[in-house]
């Protein structure tokens, strides 16, 4: 049984594999890169908040106008 590409179902290719071609290949790392591929857990919304703070830190000591805190 021949496997299929995981984005469109066509017979994989052995240069590409588990995929058909470069195209299927390049779509799945454009999702890998976008982050399609997330898996949920319970402390996201930690987290979440965690890098929010992060980022006030971040914008307090280097703000977007391009001046710097002294």
């Amino acid at each position: 049984m021949a496997s299929k590409c995981p984005i469109c179902g066509k017979a994989t290719v052995a240069e590409y594999k588990p995929f058909c071609s470069a195209r299927c290949a390049d779509v799945d790392l454009g999702r890998w890169l976008g982050g399609n591929y997330r898996i949920a857990s319970e402390d996201s919304d930690e987290q979440e908040e965690a890098l929010q703070e992060l980022e006030k830190l971040i914008d307090s000591e280097f703000p977007p106008d391009g001046t710097t805190r002294h």
